[in-house]
Order: structure tokens, then C-alpha cells, then sequence
């Protein structure tokens, strides 16, 4: 290091401490303490007489006690926190409800207002959902009520109708198709609340268009986890019990990527989901046609 560049890195260090110290509320005496040395130790780091830089264990010393990192502190890097503060503040476990009426759910959706939002269900989508749906899903649940649940619903569809966010939902075939025939996770479901939930719901993704936009890939050729990317701010990706929130850029970037290539894929696309949703309601038997059974090769183009 030439003596140049040493008394540029002393008055970085100066400057950053002088300025860690104010914005902590931490004067002279403390540090030393926090430190363990002389308070004269101290006074000479900020008397920018001569371009003295600490020893290793005092500039760390001194970034512990005033919470940032000696790399910030030494001018090596442009961020004040320290590296496990950072992981922390990119990368959160919270505990997810088992309803759409999870409160943290509807603060990132609040947060994320006049942002896109793009969401992959678990299941049909909550947002979509009708209140028998709702009701019959969630009366087992070991978390919020059906009732919680609608109402959180309803609060959302509300946002939809006046278009705070633009929102972009990806489903997979697979799993409209095993709706629509009471199959797997919806098996018990009566025929006439999932010709209602379907009818309902090409209805609103016709109506809403283009704010909300629905797209269909095939799960056999790309796959996706549950995720929502809550614009730049947050992306989150759902694993049951939790969720995982990502906050740095380049994480959100690369689940916004990942959306894109579901869209990419996608069968079909939003401006014919509305009429694919409506010719699959159309395949639900209800009791005016029960003793007309259903295609089981049938597929809506």
C-alpha cells in the first residue's frame, strides 16, 4: 500500500467511525470501553493528524461495538452491515398460515401496491377462489377459520378490481384439470360448487383483463414450486409450514425469471384463458346433465 493510498484509507476509516459513532449515539469514552483501550487510543483515530490506521483487532473491535462490519469501517466495502446482518436481511423463514387470511401474506401484498404481482398457486389460485371453495378447503385447516379466510379473500379481489397491482398467475393444466374432475387434492368436492368455481372464474379473468392475467403451462415439459414475486421488493417461495423471503435483488430477479419462462411455456396464454376456463366449466356434469358423462380423453384447446 503506498503511503497515498494509506492516508486515503486512514480518512475513510476517520470519517465512517466519526459517522458510525453519531449515528449510534456513542461517544469517545463508550467506544473505548466497548473496545478496551484508552480512551487516547480513540481520540488519535479521529484526530486525522496522521493517516493512522488501526490494527486488525481494534478496527474490529470497533465495527462490533458500533454494529457494522471493519470491512465498511476500512473503506472495503460500501455497505454498513456485516455478512451474517446481510444473509439475515436477503433471506427470512416465516411461518405461513394454512389460509389466505395469513396476515404476513397481506402485508407484502399491501407493501407491494402499484407493483406487478406474479404468483404460482399451490393450488387454484386463493385470489380466484369462490366462497364455497374457500369454505370446503379450509373448514379442516388447522389455522384460520373458511370465514377468515373469505374475508381475506374478498379483500384481495377487491385490490384486484381496482387494480392497485397488475397481477400475472401461472397454473398448471394438470391441476385445472384434476379440479374440474373432483380428482386428487380436490376429490369429495361437489360437481356443482366446481362448475360454479369455474364459471366464476372465467367470468372475473374476462372482466379483469388485461390487470389480471392468467396463464396455463404444462407441468410435465416445466415445473414450479408455489412462489409470488412482489415486484422488485421480495420474492417468496412457500414450503408448507413456511415461507422463504428473499429481499436482495438478485434473487428476486431470478424468480422473476423463472416466471418468465412459465410464461414462455405456457399452453395457454391470457387472452385465452378466460374462453379455456369457460369450456372447461362446461365439462363439469351437474345435475341437469349428470347422466351425460364427461369425455375423460376431453381436452379444451
Amino acid at each position: 500500500m503506498t503511503e497515498m493510498d494509506k492516508r486515503l484509507r486512514a480518512e475513510t476509516f476517520r470519517t465512517r467511525l466519526q459517522g458510525q459513532m453519531e449515528a449510534s449515539g456513542v461517544n469517545r469514552s463508550e467506544l473505548a470501553r466497548a473496545c478496551g483501550v484508552d480512551r487516547s487510543t480513540i481520540a488519535q483515530l479521529l484526530s486525522g493528524v496522521d493517516a493512522r490506521l488501526p490494527n486488525a483487532h481494534l478496527a474490529a473491535e470497533c465495527a462490533g461495538a458500533l454494529g457494522v462490519s471493519a470491512d465498511f469501517l476500512l473503506g472495503l466495502s460500501d455497505r454498513p452491515e456485516r455478512p451474517g446482518d446481510v444473509l439475515a436481511a436477503a433471506v427470512t423463514v416465516t411461518e405461513a398460515a394454512r389460509s389466505s387470511a395469513d396476515e404476513q401474506l397481506l402485508e407484502w401484498h399491501r407493501e407491494a401496491a402499484g407493483y406487478k404481482i406474479r404468483h404460482v398457486a399451490a393450488t387454484l389460485p386463493d385470489v380466484l377462489k369462490t366462497e364455497e371453495v374457500l369454505s370446503w378447503e379450509y373448514q379442516s385447516s388447522l389455522g384460520k377459520t373458511p370465514q377468515q379466510a373469505i374475508g381475506a379473500t374478498q379483500d384481495r379481489y377487491q385490490w384486484l378490481g381496482e387494480q392497485l397491482s397488475d397481477y400475472e398467475i401461472a397454473v398448471s393444466l394438470g391441476e385445472m384439470r384434476a379440479f374440474a374432475a373432483g380428482a386428487g387434492y380436490y376429490d369429495g368436492l361437489d360437481p356443482g360448487v366446481r362448475r360454479r368455481q369455474l364459471d366464476n372464474m372465467a367470468e372475473v379473468l374476462d372482466r379483469l383483463y388485461p390487470a389480471v392475467r392468467l396463464f396455463l403451462y404444462d407441468a410435465r415439459r416445466v415445473f414450479s414450486a408455489p412462489v409470488t414475486v412482489f415486484g422488485p421488493l421480495l420474492g417468496v417461495v412457500y414450503v408448507g409450514r413456511f415461507y422463504l423471503a428473499f429481499r436482495s435483488r438478485d434473487r428476486v430477479r431470478a424468480l422473476s425469471q423463472h416466471f418468465d419462462g412459465l410464461i414462455r411455456e405456457a399452453e395457454v396464454d391470457a387472452r385465452h384463458a378466460p374462453d379455456w376456463v369457460a369450456r372447461l366449466a362446461g365439462s363439469v356434469p351437474v345435475e341437469a346433465d349428470a347422466d351425460v358423462a364427461a369425455d375423460p380423453a376431453w381436452r379444451p384447446a
